[in-house]
């Protein structure tokens, strides 16, 4: 169960939609709040990983699956 409010699911969801997702979630949170996001492992999580650090933000893994992981992305923007 996810406590955090700030949480998105996108397991099976394509590259660079996922990204896209992404993205738009962290520009409607406030500022300092953190985003929960979970993805397939692979080409999802690589491409999302590098392309919000490109960005500033900082990714944490907080768990991981099989074929999953959850990152926890501190939004330090807005």
């Amino acid at each position: 169960m996810i406590l955090d409010l700030n949480f998105i699911d996108l397991k099976s969801v394509p590259c660079p939609l996922n990204v896209v997702k992404c993205k738009l979630a962290l520009e409607k949170i406030p500022q300092k709040d953190n985003l929960v996001v979970d993805l397939d492992k692979g080409e999802p999580e690589i491409m999302v990983k590098k392309t919000l650090e490109s960005m500033g933000y900082k990714l944490e893994i907080i768990k991981s699956g099989k074929d999953w992981i959850r990152f926890k992305i501190k939004n330090e923007f807005s």
